[in-house]
C-alpha cells in the first residue's frame, strides 16, 4: 500500500475514535455515572474528553488535506511518528488502567494497535 493510502487510513482511524469519544456521554452514562464524583474530577474527564476529540478531528484534517506534507516534510513526518507513538502509549496504558478480560475491551486493544501501525507505516516507505 502506498504512504498515500496509509495516511488516509490514519485519517479514517481518528475520525473514528472522535465519533467513539463523541458517544461517551451516552455509553457510559455520564450524565447519572459521574454525580458521584468530585466537581473537578467531573470537569477534567470531559474537558479532556473533548479536547481529545478536537485532536483526533485535526489529526483526521490534516490526513485528508494535508497528505502530500505528511508524506514528504520533515514536519510531517514528526506528526505521523506522534500518532504512531501516541498509539503505543495508549495500548501500554491499557495494560495498566484497564485490565478488564472482555472482548470489547480486547478489541479496542487491537484498534490501538492498529493506529500505531497506521500512523508508522508511511515512514518506513
Amino acid at each position: 500500500m502506498s504512504a498515500h493510502t496509509w495516511i488516509w487510513l490514519g485519517g479514517l482511524h481518528s475520525l473514528a475514535f472522535a465519533g467513539f469519544h463523541l458517544a461517551f456521554w451516552k455509553l457510559f452514562r455520564w450524565r447519572d455515572t459521574l454525580k458521584t464524583a468530585t466537581v473537578a474530577d467531573r470537569a477534567i474527564l470531559q474537558i479532556l474528553n473533548l479536547r481529545l476529540i478536537y485532536v483526533f478531528l485535526g489529526v483526521a484534517v490534516l490526513c485528508f488535506f494535508y497528505t502530500d506534507e505528511l508524506q514528504t516534510s520533515a514536519l510531517g513526518h514528526a506528526v505521523l511518528a506522534g500518532m504512531s507513538l501516541f498509539w503505543v502509549g495508549r495500548t501500554i496504558e491499557q495494560f495498566v488502567f484497564l485490565r478488564i478480560n472482555r472482548p470489547l475491551v480486547h478489541a479496542l486493544t487491537a484498534l490501538f494497535v492498529l493506529g500505531a501501525a497506521v500512523f508508522a507505516m508511511p515512514l518506513l516507505g
